[in-house]
């Protein structure tokens, strides 16, 4: 009974870790669409803030560095969505995959002219990244079951952007729901024309939410680069921007289902992780190619059978022209 409930410890403990980027994306995301502008550009942005992260905190020797110039990486890139969107009022989904072509590629260029490792930073020493913490009395609480294994397994020894991605979805429901800002921010989602009616400028209202979405991609790519890895490694993101869109529809643009949603994910790799190599009776050994596609097609099947009709903000997608 006691190895059952360590084994879940452990795989609820690394499914958490494995949420942390998704969460940040997927409430990112939130903001942008909720505003009424559709991000599929998350991956790019998580992919450039990880290698700004990457490469100031292997030379700054910070991480602290490394999260503000990750942060910086993707606002830049999300004022660039934001700026074929909003002033020219572009393509919102032409605009996200140029931005995910864009990181793609200069992440890749600049990481092999820069640090000539093929594309990767160098490998960040233990001060140059965020560490684990442990919370008061979790090495005494351990051995009690159940309540102790909740305490010092899952709730203890995560690094400060873990426990900052699951306080932003409380801040993210209180900024939407009891805030003059996030009142008007939904409000230009459903009907910028009442909006700017009311005399508020319907594109700063949108140009701000671009800039939270930066701001949090920017802890999405920093996580990855300075907290769960030890330095950029190309194209690290591997499809987590599109899983948090998923993740997305899947909790139907609410905050706290949003985080239920990134959960979900984070437990499916979780467990494709930790069935790796595993024999099936009658079957053998899974292939790992199969374990690590597991996550990928599973969300499919959830978007695809069990999510419902998820209706978006009504002017999501479409440029807003101010009526003479």
């Amino acid at each position: 009974m006691m190895e059952t409930l360590t084994i879940i410890a452990l795989l609820v403990d690394s499914a958490v870790r494995l949420s942390v980027p998704l969460l940040f994306a997927c409430l990112a995301g939130l903001y942008s669409e909720r505003s009424g502008i559709f991000d599929i550009g998350l991956e790019g942005k998580m992919l450039g803030a990880a290698f700004a992260a990457g490469a100031v905190a292997s030379l700054a020797n910070s991480p602290w560095a490394g999260l503000a110039a990750g942060i910086t990486a993707s606002v830049l890139l999300a004022l660039l969505h934001g700026f074929a969107c909003i002033t020219h009022r572009g393509n919102q989904i032409v605009s996200g995959v140029a931005i995910n072509i864009l990181a793609i590629g200069l992440t890749a260029q600049l990481g092999a002219t820069w640090f000539h490792q093929g594309g990767q930073t160098p490998k960040l020493p233990q001060e140059a990244r965020f560490l684990d913490l442990t919370l008061p009395y979790s090495l005494e609480l351990a051995s009690v079951p159940v309540i102790g294994q909740i305490y010092s397994e899952i709730m203890s020894g995560h690094g400060i952007l873990v426990y900052l991605a699951y306080l932003a979805v409380p801040l993210t429901w209180w900024v939407l729901y009891r805030t003059r800002f996030g009142l008007r921010l939904r409000a230009v989602g459903e009907n910028p024309s009442a909006v700017d009616t009311a005399g508020i400028s319907v594109v700063w209202l949108r140009y701000r939410a671009v800039i939270c979405c930066g701001i949090l991609c920017g802890f999405a790519g920093a996580y990855l680069a300075v907290e769960q890895s030890a330095g950029f490694i190309r194209d690290m993101t591997a499809g987590k921007g599109f899983i948090a869109l998923a993740a997305l529809i899947f909790a139907k643009w609410r905050p706290v289902q949003a985080m239920g949603a990134c959960f979900l994910f984070g437990l499916l790799d979780a467990a494709a992780i930790r069935l790796q190599g595993a024999s099936l009776p009658g079957i053998g050994e899974i292939p790992v190619q199969f374990m690590q596609a597991i996550p990928y097609i599973l969300t499919v099947i959830l978007l695809a059978g069990f999510i419902g009709r998820a209706t978006p903000p009504s002017a999501g997608g479409v440029p807003y022209v101010k009526e003479r």
